[in-house]
């Protein structure tokens, strides 16, 4: 690969990415955005904060052969840890102990994250690559959510390569079910306060009345 040319959207988009961009019409308004700067290299600010929010994300990974495989992981806001400008670090809670990521991981480094906020309708989608790592009982107790019910043996750490933010378009708004419980608590208050209310107003009506 010509390093002097290369941009960090490469990594999603090859030649032949680039090929089909081209004869479906859209690779100049991607060409034009990479001569402007193209996308981030590094964990922003902004992003950091995002990723801080979140309570889910999916793990994308593929075995030497090529066969892809994506893997959910969720916890509280805060699961997943921003380490540096350039690495994300999560325990890799027990589950159905597959280890299909584990396995392709050991494979091919390569890997994928997709992070999506229905209720901001945003998604976010990292490229980089990661490693599993066992045994390490300091970092793992260090990416565990604290009083969170779960237990972990690994940790996975990824490191981004580069990252991309998709438009709202077709993202369905949704939103989490104790976001929804505490506006209807507020909203709960909100009227039991107002109830209140007109029956003060009614006394004092019926008082001079």
């Amino acid at each position: 690969m010509d390093e002097k040319h290369y941009k960090a959207s490469d990594i999603a988009f090859t030649p032949t990415v680039k090929s089909i961009q081209s004869r479906k019409g859209s690779r100049s308004a991607y060409a034009r955005m990479e001569n402007e700067g193209g996308w981030e290299t590094t964990i922003t600010d902004e992003l950091a904060g995002f990723i801080s929010r979140q309570t889910s994300v999916f793990l994308a990974t593929a075995n030497s052969l090529g066969q892809p495989y994506i893997q959910h992981r969720g916890g509280p806001p805060g699961f997943l840890r921003v380490l540096d400008a350039n690495t994300i670090g999560f325990a890799d809670f027990k589950g159905n102990q597959q280890f299909i990521s584990s396995g392709n991981l050991a494979e091919n480094a390569k890997a994928h994250l997709f992070m999506i906020d229905y209720s901001a309708r945003q998604r976010i989608k990292l490229w980089g690559t990661a490693i599993v790592v066992e045994g390490d009982r300091e970092l793992i107790e260090s990416l565990m959510p604290v009083n969170y019910k779960a237990s972990s043996d690994q940790a996975v750490i990824f490191t981004v390569k580069t990252w991309d933010a998709n438009c709202p378009q077709h993202i369905p708004q949704r939103f989490e079910g104790i976001n929804v419980a505490e506006a209807l608590k507020i909203r709960d208050q909100k009227i039991a306060e107002l109830e209140a209310e007109i029956e003060r107003l009614h006394s004092i009506h019926m008082r001079i009345s």
